[in-house]
């Protein structure tokens, strides 16, 4: 592991993509093939492979105390040390004492030794784990030969690298180890659903032996917002197709042999929780769909917050069924038998799926429109206004000759809608980014008065989008010297004066928050520079706020 820290802290450093490929490439050329599987699998984020929904269960907490146990810093060093850094795997670097050697390994700790550990933890059974865990922790920080090896581990544990490593890149890299073409890594990957199985079959010349793996799911393509009645400069030229957003949560659909199973934007497989859909799907050919998954009844979509009774549930009660009907709205096809149609144009796409799949009352194919460029700003404003009447977010706006691009968001496709309002609230805790922007403090908690009257601050959410790279690079000293209270592994407490104006789209009841409520999808529309804490918005103007969506939706309270 040893080679595997020096490698990230160099890709970490290097800010040209094709350096960082090419260093990668350099390093994963030169390992064996249980290290390369493991090695791939840990640099994109997956320790125990991208369809493995085990978890490690591993926190800060775990590894602090195995770490005290080890080497024994004080709580102060331990602060100062997170303080520094902003990240666990480097405090603990820095608290290191000499290393000491373990039974466990002979030598030193391969990343293919760390594979087998991992897997371990994640099978081991329930509550009674704990203990064991952190003694493995510590076993595994002792076999360590170098501070910075102890920071990579750490940082895999957790499941945060940070090193500015996208999987695009890594694709690139394996390609350029293995003299294979970038494309046929990609799609390897597709199929195969693991990078560290893709990087061990390009090492072996046998990436055409990978076929389309039914039951694991594929990266999700995304889009690019784009402003509500703005010129739409974004859709000069080409031809575009416009459909409703819908208010759910996406998904994919993968049928195979009379079976089905869905799959949320996470990789996480959530058929038992809607087996009407599972019913539905059952009934059509071989096909992998992507699509969204709404609440709905008598042809009209219920709002977001309808369908959150049905999130999380596992073979939810005939009643719920009932009270909150759903349906699949499938908008895009990825796969038809054993051949992928990824590349394909989008409108050969659709016309296969108009091909493969039957609308049923809980499954349909996603109405959609062509769009003419020239007519864009009058004719987005008529079908936008529809679409929100459907009881729809907005709308999707696709040319027709894209491919589908999984993880990747570019200008094939846009998204459109409108926010329901802004709140001008204040920060109150920072933590520090991820990527490119680790070494700053970017991702923002914020809260509004409780009145007018009384100052008491309530949090209400967190966003980490909206402002520029130079404004969050300006406000992160401020942020560090005006912080209020010691630190924990996460958030840290910052005086509460910089006031930002939030964006979102939905508000909800929530339990999440002292408020009472919460954001959906809050976004920082800029910097309140003219305002202080005593100006926000207060509780009130949240509830006004909330009453006045209500009642859009026809819910009077």
């Amino acid at each position: 592991m040893i080679a595997f820290a020096r490698t990230c802290d160099d890709i970490a450093a290097t800010p040209a993509k094709t350096l960082k490929v090419e260093r990668l490439a350099d390093y994963i050329r030169s390992l064996g093939a249980e290290d390369l599987r493991a090695v791939v699998r840990f640099l994109a984020g997956r320790p125990l492979g991208a369809h493995d929904e085990r978890k490690l269960a591993i926190g800060g907490r775990i590894l602090t105390t195995a770490a005290r146990r080890l080497w024994h810093p004080s709580d102060e060093e331990l602060s100062a040390a997170y303080r520094a850094t902003g990240d666990l795997g480097d405090a603990l670097a820095r608290i290191v004492r000499a290393p000491q050697m373990s039974s466990l390994f002979a030598e030193t700790l391969t990343p293919a030794d760390f594979a087998t550990i991992l897997d371990e933890l994640a099978a081991a059974p329930g509550k009674a784990a704990g203990r064991r865990r952190e003694l493995v922790c510590e076993r595994v920080f002792r076999a360590c030969r170098d501070p910075r090896e102890v920071a990579y581990v750490a940082k895999i544990l957790l499941g945060e690298l940070r090193i500015g490593l996208r999987e695009g890149l890594i694709v690139d890299a394996v390609a350029l180890a293995f003299g294979e073409d970038s494309s046929a890594v990609r799609r390897a990957a597709m199929a195969a659903g693991d990078l560290g199985a893709v990087a061990l079959a390009a090492a072996e010349k046998r990436l055409e032996s990978l076929a389309i793996t039914y039951g694991k799911p594929l990266g999700f393509m995304l889009a690019t917002p784009v402003a509500f009645g703005s010129s739409y400069r974004e859709i000069a030229g080409g031809e575009w197709l416009v459909e409703d957003k819908y208010d759910g949560i996406r998904a994919q659909a993968h049928v195979r042999a009379g079976r089905a199973r869905l799959f949320s934007r996470t990789m996480r497989d959530i058929s038992r929780a809607f087996p009407e859909l599972i019913d539905a799907l059952a009934r059509n050919s071989d096909v992998i769909l992507d699509g969204e998954i709404v609440a709905r009844r008598d042809g009209v979509v219920l709002p977001f917050r309808y369908l959150q009774a049905r999130l999380g549930r596992i073979d939810p009660p005939l009643e719920l069924r009932t009270d909150v009907p759903v349906a699949f709205v499938a908008f895009d096809l990825l796969a038809v038998g054993d051949r992928f149609v990824l590349d394909e144009p989008l409108g050969s796409r659709r016309r296969l799926l108009a091909e493969h799949v039957s609308n049923t009352p809980a499954l349909e194919i996603a109405p959609w429109a062509a769009l003419e460029a020239e007519a864009a700003p009058g004719a987005i404003a008529t079908l936008f206004a529809a679409a929100r009447a459907r009881g729809n977010e907005g709308l999707m706006l696709k040319r027709t000759d894209s491919p589908y691009a999984p993880g990747r968001r570019g200008k094939w496709w846009l998204k459109l809608k409108r926010e329901l309002g802004t709140l001008d609230c204040v920060v109150i805790a920072v933590e520090w980014g991820h990527g490119k922007r680790r070494n700053v403090l970017s991702d923002y908690t914020f809260a509004v008065r409780r009145s007018a009257d009384d100052a008491e601050l309530l949090p209400i959410g967190k966003a980490y989008s909206g402002l520029t790279d130079v404004e969050i690079a300006e406000l992160t000293p401020w942020f560090l010297a005006h912080r209020t209270g010691t630190p924990g592994s996460h958030a840290l407490p910052v005086e509460p004066t910089i006031v930002v104006e939030i964006a979102f789209d939905i508000i909800q009841k929530s339990k999440l928050h002292r408020s009472g409520f919460a954001l959906r999808f809050p976004r920082i529309v800029r910097l309140r520079h003219d305002k202080t804490a005593a100006d926000i918005n207060t509780l009130a103007d949240v509830e006004h706020l909330y009453r006045e969506m209500l009642e859009r939706e026809g819910v009077h309270i």
